[in-house]
């Protein structure tokens, strides 16, 4: 097409080994890049793999960047940061007598007869954790002054200790936020370096995800400024002048300044947007409860769409559930292991085969991308079983090393004492048993059947296990979009600008004070207004406000999310309403509810969500020529089966209606599909791949 007429929207998805790409055109019509993550810079991956895509498109990466309207940036650098310990040193400043908010921390343990396990160490080391002379109360009173002079002294040592970054969450900030306004002004006049205020992050009652959240935003505040703005110089030197959003894990997207001033929804961000493109999916699985599964190279992440909704929660653990740390903000509800196309493999003392949680990532990466990787991993493992073929990996952009995958199988093989395509097969099947575990966490015991839900498969090693992983669970049906190989990002061609803001509201409807909750309903629109006027300054006008209450029973921990129908509470039927509302809603998640007993709201949360410039579904994949071989055939190795000759189509030759049964292989430039025998595959009327069991 002529380059001339290009509008386009860009989506990426920076993760640990590969960084992808999807361009789509005023048309629909998509194309997808791909090319390894290059750190510490990672805007010179980005720009490569938005060069494959202008390939696609007959054009430079420079013209496609001129005629780009809007560019939604997604990493996985916030997270990794906070998982690796590479965060600014940070200080937490706290109300004297509360030092051990983190130390002690909130909940229990998947393991709680182990006592081998160290209690986790807190974010926030408790050398660095300093006591501020002041208290309010909860009912937002002055109970103690602050002392200024116990903030100078506080700040000194903050001097002292070379400290980068502070987080400031004071007792009760939350019913009144002048204390740490007063010490956030002391650290800007003192010292000149980054803040965060718990009340204005995240204002909750519960005290240790406020201080927890906060501590973690503070942290990246070094970090993520300076990454973030290298992106955006280094689009603007490659010729981009639209709009730059970046990804947040809450599903959507947010303007990139915003982003930097609140970089804790980085984290996990770019996993957040594979369930937006599951959710596409629902009519074409028949089935409003989807598993959402993105296998990329360093990990397996797993997210749900739960009656046609994607479930979010505000149990957003980086690391493990009650090991890790705790955002205390909504999120979207995605769970990761360490399992993916990079994972090395293993022997332990015992002689068990293992796989993961290390990867060896882009830098060296499995052995067959000959750079030095000297450890069988499980796209080792794919290589000697014949899935990918050495001569087409990335559309025949990278060359695969065969013998350099035998080699580390080989290892491998002999500490098991069993043949080279037997270990290749026990690798697989381990990856893929990992998978099926962490899936089953997350539906099972949420009370959701596998075997009565669809699956959306993604990332770019999708392909390579999910029928196998899909038979264990019971699940007959699996869609692979065209762009299964970049999930993350498709699913941001079709996310919407979401922009949070949330107030503590707390009452009871046994005797309901409606004042209450709409000052904080007022108080949120308030604060959503310039950022609305903002988009909308920028063409964005489509938009809307979604607002929940968190509510309980009297005397729950937990609390469930409950949108609200009204703008204000005006009169009892509403309450009464939302009370019943709850009721269902708590059958629904926990099995049980108690009619006629009174429910307590205890925070409310209004959501701007705005819709940007978003493609046609359906339209044509742009491919190139070298995609577009005829069928060949080649030996490869199947669980139960053996070695078999298969045959291996490329997807762009493949037209809506296609049908073929397995054993197949069909190739994609960022992905590779197996149908193994028992399967069958065909070509949705838009193009995309839907497995099926016969």
């Amino acid at each position: 097409m002529e380059h001339e007429d290009l509008i386009v929207k860009i989506t990426c998805d920076v993760g640990g080994t590969f960084t992808d790409v999807v361009v789509s055109d005023q048309e629909g019509r998509m194309a997808v890049g791909k090319a390894l993550t290059s750190p510490p810079h990672l805007i010179k991956g980005l720009i490569a793999a938005i060069g494959v895509a202008a390939e696609q498109f007959s054009t430079s990466t420079r013209e496609l960047l001129e005629r780009c309207e809007l560019f939604v940036y997604s990493t996985t650098q916030a997270t990794n940061a906070i998982l690796e310990r590479k965060t600014a040193k940070t200080a937490l400043l706290v109300t004297e007598g509360f030092p051990d908010i983190l130390v002690r921390r909130e909940g229990g343990s998947m393991l709680p007869y182990d006592f081998s396990r160290q209690f986790p160490e807190p974010y926030v080391p408790r050398r660095l954790t300093y006591e501020v002379d002041e208290r309010i109360s909860s009912e937002g009173k002055v109970v103690k002054p602050l002392d200024q002079d116990s903030v100078l002294k506080v700040i000194e040592s903050l001097r002292v200790n070379e400290v980068e970054t502070v987080a400031v969450s004071l007792l009760w900030s939350t019913a009144n936020g002048e204390h740490e306004i007063a010490v956030g002004k002391a650290i800007e006049q003192e010292l000149g370096i980054p803040f965060t205020l718990s009340h204005e992050l995240n204002p909750i009652v519960r005290e240790y995800r406020r201080a927890s959240g906060t501590a973690i935003d503070a942290s990246l505040k070094v970090l993520m400024p300076g990454h973030l703005e290298e992106i955006e110089n280094g689009l603007a030197e490659a010729g981009f002048q639209g709009e730059l959003l970046a990804a947040t894990s809450v599903g959507g997207a947010l303007p990139m300044q915003d982003l930097i001033d609140r970089p804790i929804y980085a984290a996990k961000s770019g996993p957040s947007l594979a369930p937006v493109a599951g959710s596409l999916y629902t009519e074409e699985l028949e089935s409003d409860d989807l598993i959402v599964c993105d296998t990329g190279g360093t990990s397996f992440d797993i997210s749900l769409v739960r009656s046609g909704a994607i479930v979010a929660t505000r149990e957003t653990w980086l690391g493990g559930m009650f090991t890790g740390h705790l955002t205390g903000l909504s999120s979207v509800d995605v769970r990761s292991i360490g399992a993916g196309g990079g994972s090395i493999a293993w022997v332990d003392p015992g002689g068990l085969l293992r796989v993961g949680p290390e990867s060896a990532g882009a830098d060296p990466g499995p052995a067959c991308y000959g750079k030095g990787g000297t450890k069988p991993t499980v796209t080792d493992a794919a290589v000697v079983l014949g899935y990918l073929d050495p001569d087409d990996f990335l559309g025949g952009r990278m060359k695969l090393d065969l013998e350099a995958a035998q080699a580390v199988l080989a290892g491998l093989a002999g500490e098991l004492g069993i043949d080279v395509p037997r270990a290749a097969e026990a690798v697989m099947t381990v990856a893929n048993e990992h998978m099926v575990d962490a899936i089953k966490e997350i539906t099972i015991n949420q009370g959701i059947d596998p075997r009565r839900s669809g699956i959306v498969a993604g990332g770019g090693a999708a392909g390579l296990g999910i029928a196998a992983i899909a038979a264990e669970l019971g699940c007959a049906r699996v869609m692979l979009p065209r762009t299964a190989g970049a999930l993350s990002a498709f699913g941001g061609q079709f996310s919407d600008i979401l922009i949070e803001e949330g107030r503590s509201a707390w009452c009871s409807t046994d005797d309901f004070q409606p004042e209450i909750v709409n000052e904080a309903l007022s108080e949120i629109d308030l604060a959503l207004r310039p950022f609305a006027d903002r988009l909308a300054e920028n063409g964005v006008t489509e938009q809307r406000i979604e607002r929940t209450v968190e509510a309980r029973y009297p005397h729950q921990v937990w609390t469930l999310d409950i949108p609200l129908e009204v703008d204000r509470f005006e009169n009892e039927t509403q309450v009464a309403d939302l009370v019943e509302s709850f009721h269902q809603n708590h059958e629904r998640v926990f099995a049980v509810s108690e009619p006629g007993q009174s429910v307590e709201i205890v925070h409310v949360v209004g959501r701007l969500v705005a819709e940007p410039l978003k493609p046609r579904r359906g339209a044509a994949r742009l491919t190139t020529a070298a995609e577009q071989a005829g069928p060949r055939i080649r030996k490869a190795h199947f669980r139960n089966h053996g070695e078999l000759e298969v045959e291996v189509r490329s997807g762009s030759n493949l037209e809506p209606g296609a049908a073929f049964d397995g054993p197949l292989l069909v190739t994609e430039p960022t992905t590779t599909i197996v149908v193994p025998p028992g399967w069958r595959v065909s070509v949705t009327p838009i193009g995309d791949y839907l497995l099926e069991a016969k």
